[in-house]
């Protein structure tokens, strides 16, 4: 494979495993693997639209709203000085959706998911200010940390999902340093973060 398709392949790993979605992926994951699958699947798909909405589809394209208002591409908003925006913008969207959570009585479970991504986005935004970490290992780092904590709640053998969240986690690493967004340091440590906050706060 020559340098052209390895980029290419690095920015399609880069865009499919957005932060954004580490909420979602874990709300499939207690449908799934927890009490929470008997719930009606009505149910469900309303929480799951709710949480897409807000933690996907609206800071998405906020933030590509004011990349274009800015005049930026992709790799110039990168820069560690442009990302606080970003930051303020994804945090803003997450703690909406927190709080329509606790406003319905949805379960605890649910809720301290989105309380976990909102954690680690606010842990990532403080780092930012000093050092650029990379939020994409942290969000992936926050689902093999989620597994953890509701393999424990829930008595399930994780390891088939670990085996396919690490090896996520590999690919996406490899990728942000392959398109020079981060150094080796910077992945390692948001995945660090991201674990450690998605075990400790679902816990």
């Amino acid at each position: 494979m020559n340098t052209k398709n390895i980029i290419l392949v690095a920015r399609i790993v880069s865009m499919v495993f957005t932060p954004f979605y580490l909420p979602l992926v874990g709300l499939a994951a207690l449908f799934t693997l927890s009490y929470l699958s008997q719930l009606p699947w009505r149910y469900k798909l309303v929480v799951m639209v709710m949480v897409y909405l807000f933690t996907i589809l609206l800071p998405t394209l906020l933030i590509h709203l004011y990349r274009r208002y800015q005049g930026w591409t992709l790799i110039e908003m990168g820069l560690r000085e442009r990302r606080m925006v970003p930051y303020a913008v994804s945090i803003v969207c997450y703690f909406a959706c927190y709080y329509l959570m606790v406003l319905f009585h949805m379960p605890s479970f649910m809720a301290r998911i989105l309380m976990a991504a909102l954690v680690i986005q606010i842990l990532c935004a403080i780092i930012n200010v000093w050092w650029k970490i990379s939020t994409h290992t942290a969000a992936i780092g926050g689902v093999t940390g989620a597994l953890l904590a509701f393999s424990f709640l829930f008595a399930f053998n994780p390891v088939w999902w670990l085996c396919l969240t690490i090896l996520v986690a590999g690919l996406l690493g490899s990728s942000r340093i392959i398109l020079r967004q981060h150094t080796l340091p910077q992945v390692l440590t948001g995945y660090a973060i991201g674990l450690l906050a998605g075990f400790f706060i679902i816990l």
